[in-house]
């Protein structure tokens, strides 16, 4: 079971490629890491992107491609419209089946992508996706609604292209899932404690793995859903340390 990362690398290890592989070997599957951008950052400050060429990132995502077969990834930060065109191309060449964390801000603060991307995911990424990830902020973002109750987040769901988990750290601990027209609210207690930093990216590459290791994508959202929670609860450093 071998999958992928296509993100921006966090030298903290908290968020990024490298907390995608740390999730993806905690599970069980065999994690490759395609690399968008180098950040500057940690748990509690950002201070820099320098974004990686698209020519490159094709050699990456050709060459992992010319050994390994790949058939579940998540995407995560991809800074520009004309990476998430690029991405969007390379999952229809591969057939891969592709989880989006739609990522715009880092935890630790600052813009992490260009403008315009928003409109390029809709586009180009999500309708050739098979779920994406958004916090509250992304989801506003993705379908231009305000997002202050359950009611609101269920709408926002069922306007977003594809499948879609908006997770709920920024409302009451609500998630709000939709698969195939079905929505279900799984509700979470709130943890009090500053190990945040790479939720997102922890959840959607948990999901991948458990979508590699043949669970159905809503037992793939439910077990990473724990997954996340269980790091939240043990974390340390700023980040999170999940116990499976």
């Amino acid at each position: 079971m071998i999958v992928m990362s296509i993100a921006g690398v966090d030298p903290s290890a908290g968020a990024g490629v490298f907390a995608d592989l740390k999730t993806f070997q905690a599970i069980g599957v065999y994690g490759t890491g395609i690399v968008t951008a180098l950040t500057a950052q940690n748990p509690y400050k950002f201070f820099s992107t320098l974004p990686i060429s698209e020519d490159y990132i094709t050699e990456q995502i050709d060459a992992v491609m010319d050994s390994y077969d790949v058939e579940f990834i998540k995407t995560g930060m991809l800074y520009s419209p004309e990476i998430i065109k690029l991405v969007s191309k390379k999952i229809k060449e591969y057939d891969l089946k592709a989880v989006v964390d739609p990522v715009m801000v880092a935890t630790s603060g600052g813009d992490l992508t260009q403008q315009d991307i928003a409109k390029a995911l809709n586009k180009y990424l999500l309708p050739n996706s098979i779920l994406t990830t958004p916090n509250i902020a992304e989801a506003e973002k993705l379908t231009g609604l305000k997002i202050n109750s359950k009611e609101d987040a269920i709408k926002a769901c069922e306007k977003i292209v594809c499948d879609s988990l908006i997770t709920g750290g920024h409302l009451d601990g609500i998630n709000t899932i939709n698969i195939n027209g079905e929505i279900l609210i799984e509700k979470q207690e709130l943890i009090e404690t500053d190990n945040l930093h790479g939720t997102g990216c922890n959840l959607s590459s948990a999901i991948v793995a458990y979508l590699a290791k043949d669970n159905d994508l809503k037992t793939s959202i439910l077990k990473s859903l724990d997954y996340v929670y269980e790091g939240i609860k043990n974390g340390n450093y700023g980040t999170l340390i999940a116990k499976i």
